[in-house]
């Protein structure tokens, strides 16, 4: 049985690769799942905002000595967040490359163009395989268009695909006008994977204690929306798919892969079982492939996709209709 999948560059023994998530802070604990059967592992994300926050701390260091003892000249505070900010970064790449034997995949999450893009180099001169873009924008300003959000998305892609020569995949929100065309954009901008999608935390509020509720794990049911998209854009756009977020069981694998999915993102399922649920999912998995006599992931994978599923119309307006249409109290 042939478990193997191509994604970002690689050939990954299979599709589980842990997404980006605080895992990969610690080698040891990478380690494991790795050798539990993560495929590949995306590191937490390096933001933008970090990077501006060290750059600014930078600045007021070599401003106030003029002010200070001449003793002072010398000292450099330490940046505000320098445990989590781009120097650490790098060196965590490295740490992993040295310690793990899969695909390392480096993060960097950023809404706006500018001199920060150039950690993207940086990544992969660290060792990164690969790099995953995480554009996490929220639409807050009224002010602000749609058509400017996405451009200023593309034109990100754009500067990080002039830094970089190693593969590079955006993750996206759902939340755009016209997905499957802006799908195709990112690929022409440079985009060689699209990771479907990035999971918004939205608050709930303790109105008890008046607090906000911020994490909260994801569970399968989140897995539909996901499926949806895959299934619409597969074989209708360039970049290569993968799913992230809503993926819990062997069945929830089964069904990226069908729907078009050639790397299966999880971070809920490992931190809630660690390396055995790593271990069931593989298990589970060829289990299922045996009793339906698949032999490969190549097999099945996008046999549920728009363009091949049996009942095509199940994913466009039809089939809101007949499911209105369908409803008994």
């Amino acid at each position: 049985m042939n478990l193997k999948t191509d994604f970002l560059g690689c050939t990954l023994d299979n599709p589980l690769i842990l997404g980006a998530s605080p895992i990969s802070h610690d080698v040891d604990k990478a380690r494991r799942l790795a050798d539990a059967g993560a495929a590949a592992i995306v590191m937490y994300s390096l933001f933008e905002e970090q990077i501006v926050r060290e750059q600014l701390a930078i600045n007021r260091a070599l401003d106030e000595p003029a002010e200070a003892f001449a003793e002072a000249t010398s000292y450099l505070p330490e940046p505000e967040g320098l445990s989590i900010g781009p120097d650490r970064y790098l060196e965590q790449i490295r740490k992993l490359k040295r310690v793990l034997e899969i695909p390392v995949i480096a993060s960097l999450n950023g809404v706006s163009e500018g001199g920060w893009v150039k950690y993207a180099k940086l990544m992969e001169i660290a060792g990164a395989d690969a790099l995953e873009l995480n554009t996490y924008n929220l639409a807050t300003d009224p002010s602000v268009s749609g058509a400017e959000i996405e451009t200023r998305t593309l034109q990100l892609v754009r500067e990080v695909r002039k830094q970089v020569k190693i593969p590079l995949a955006v993750k996206l929100s759902p939340f755009y006008t016209s997905l499957p065309q802006l799908a195709q954009r990112l690929a022409d901008a440079g985009a060689d994977a699209l990771v479907l999608f990035n999971r918004f935390y939205q608050p709930d509020i303790d109105v008890e204690n008046l607090e906000v509720v911020r994490l909260q794990l994801s569970d399968s049911s989140e897995l539909l929306l996901r499926l949806h998209w895959l299934a619409i854009l597969y074989g209708r756009v360039s970049a290569t798919l993968a799913v992230t977020g809503g993926v819990h069981t062997a069945t929830d694998v089964v069904k990226s892969v069908m729907a078009g999915a050639s790397g299966v993102q999880l971070v809920s399922s490992v931190l809630r079982g660690g390396p055995q649920a790593l271990r069931t999912l593989l298990s589970d998995l060829k289990q299922w492939m045996e009793e339906h006599e698949y032999e490969s992931l190549d097999q099945m994978r996008g046999s549920m996709s728009l363009l091949k599923a049996p009942d095509p119309a199940a994913y466009v307006r039809d089939n809101y209709m007949q499911v209105l249409a369908s409803w008994r109290d």
